[in-house]
């Protein structure tokens, strides 16, 4: 099976810079939200998770608030910024509980999945 990384450009057309290195994020744990074709979620939203988030996600059976030692996950609280699956914040985004999106640090792979109108409506000055 070939795995091939994607490009290193973010949602608006530059390069995709880091979302966070504490908690360190990413689908390959290095503060990115990059992706290849195992990642079944596609890891590539940058987020500022918000409680409305969490508790969505935990109602969803994804529980990120809660440590997970064994994982090497401390849990993530409000403020936080994490690398969600596309399709995690498109539900989200329906559900109006979508949390702010660092789009200069999500990766173009999130235009197969959310309309660029929807992440720019939930933009994140990160500056």
């Amino acid at each position: 099976m070939s795995v091939e990384l994607t490009s290193g450009r973010n949602v608006l057309g530059g390069p995709l810079r880091a979302c966070s290195f504490d908690p360190l994020t990413g689908y390959f744990r290095d503060g990115c939200c990059r992706t290849r074709s195992d990642d079944a979620g596609q890891h590539v939203v940058c987020t500022k998770v918000t409680q409305a988030f969490l508790d969505f996600s935990r109602t969803q059976g994804n529980d990120l608030s809660t440590p997970r030692p064994e994982l090497r996950f401390a849990g993530l609280k409000p403020g936080d910024r994490w690398c969600l699956c596309a399709q995690r914040w498109l539900e989200a985004w329906h559900a109006g509980v979508a949390p702010p999106v660092i789009l200069e640090a999500t990766a173009e792979q999130a235009l197969d999945v959310i309309p660029l109108a929807y992440l720019t409506s939930a933009a994140w000055d990160a500056h």
